[in-house]
C-alpha cells in the first residue's frame, strides 16, 4: 500500500473527481465557450406557430436571447423558418440535438447549429420592427374591378376584350376548327352605369 493509504493506479483510472479532499485529477480541457455556437436555424415551421408560440415552447430548454421568423416583406406572411438564439452554447447543442426531426403538428422540424462564422451580421436586422398586416389580394382586386370607370376607361377595356377575341379567333382559323365564334355584343353602347346598394 502507498504512504498516503490511496491505491495510485485506481486514481489514475478514475473517471471521477474525488468529493472529499485528496488530489484532484485534471479534466481534459473543452472547446472554449465563447467559441460555440448560440444560434439554431428551424425549418419546416408549421402555419399558426410563430413567434409568442415558439418563444414559449423553447423556453422550457433555456433563455432565449432573440428570435426571429422569416416573413414576406409584402405580404407578412412566415415562410416557414427562423433562428433562435439562446444564452448559452450547451442550451443550443441540445435543443439542436433533442428537436431535429421533431414532429410539430404534422411538420417535421429541421433544426440545425450555425457556427458562428456562417451567422450573417444582419441576421438580426429589424427584429423588434413590427410586421406590417397582411394585405388582402383579393379585396384589392374586387375593389378595381367593382370601381366607377369613365367613358375613356371603359373605351380602353372593350379595345382590350376586343383585341383578345380577334387573338382567340385567329387561333381556333389557324388550327383548321370549323367554328363561328358569337360576335360581342353591346360594343358601341356608353360605359354602363352602376347602381351602389347601400
Amino acid at each position: 500500500m502507498p504512504k498516503n493509504g490511496k491505491d495510485r493506479t485506481m486514481e489514475s483510472n478514475a473517471d471521477f473527481l474525488p468529493l472529499e479532499g485528496g488530489p484532484a485529477r485534471k479534466l481534459p480541457k473543452g472547446e472554449d465557450l465563447d467559441n460555440k455556437a448560440t444560434v439554431v436555424y428551424i425549418g419546416r415551421i408549421p402555419h399558426g406557430f410563430y413567434e409568442d408560440e415558439m418563444e414559449g415552447f423553447f423556453q422550457q430548454f433555456g433563455t432565449i436571447k432573440r428570435l426571429k421568423i422569416a416573413r414576406n416583406r409584402k405580404t407578412g406572411k412566415s415562410k416557414h423558418y427562423g433562428f433562435i438564439e439562446f444564452e448559452y452554447p450547451e442550451v443550443a447543442k441540445i435543443v439542436s440535438e433533442c428537436m431535429h426531426n421533431y414532429l410539430l403538428l404534422e411538420h417535421m422540424l429541421q433544426v440545425h447549429l450555425i457556427p458562428p462564422e456562417h451567422v450573417h451580421p444582419r441576421l438580426w436586422k429589424g427584429l423588434n420592427r413590427k410586421q406590417k398586416v397582411p394585405v388582402h389580394f383579393v379585396q384589392i382586386e374586387r375593389f378595381k374591378h367593382n370601381k366607377d370607370r369613365t367613358l375613356e376607361e371603359h373605351k380602353k377595356l372593350l379595345k382590350a376584350i376586343l383585341k383578345r377575341d380577334r387573338k382567340r379567333k385567329s387561333k381556333i382559323e389557324a388550327a383548321g376548327v370549323d367554328y363561328e365564334c358569337p360576335e360581342i355584343e353591346g360594343v358601341n353602347l356608353p360605359a354602363p352605369k352602376k347602381i351602389r346598394f347601400d
